[in-house]
């Protein structure tokens, strides 16, 4: 039997550090993680692709339990009771929680390449790519 999953569903646009310590919550309990990507087109806000966003993040957790794949876009999580899992809130410390990926995305407009220190250096290349 496949060990139970932590799900993480979200538009990493990009993927950034306070994502990383989000899903870390978990891979530092030993507990694998699934992470969802919302199908959704790219924009001003989003502007990766589905597929740029998933190997985005299946090259910053190559060497971790983590599988990634996309879903259709959703209005809300909804869940029933009794279902047998958790809701599980995780609040960033202030270092992590400040980390913006709409301010990553300015400064890498403005050519300010002090985002590098919010971004896994293995994703850099991949997120300048889409945005430079």
């Amino acid at each position: 039997m496949r060990a139970k999953r932590a799900m993480f569903i979200g538009r990493w646009q990009p993927f950034h550090n306070g994502h990383k310590w989000l899903i870390s919550q978990k891979l530092e309990k030993g507990i694998p993680a699934l992470v969802c990507v919302r199908d959704i087109p790219p924009d001003s806000k989003n502007p990766f692709t589905t597929e740029q966003t998933i190997e985005m993040l299946r090259t910053a957790y190559a060497e971790d339990d983590v599988e990634v794949i996309p879903i259709p876009d959703i209005e809300s999580v909804n869940y029933g009771r009794g279902v047998g899992y958790d809701i599980v809130e995780h609040v960033p410390p202030p270092n992590i929680g400040f980390i913006s990926a709409t301010d990553i995305r300015f400064k890498i407009s403005e050519g300010d390449d002090s985002w590098k220190e919010k971004v896994d250096a293995r994703i850099h290349e991949m997120v300048e790519k889409v945005l430079k």
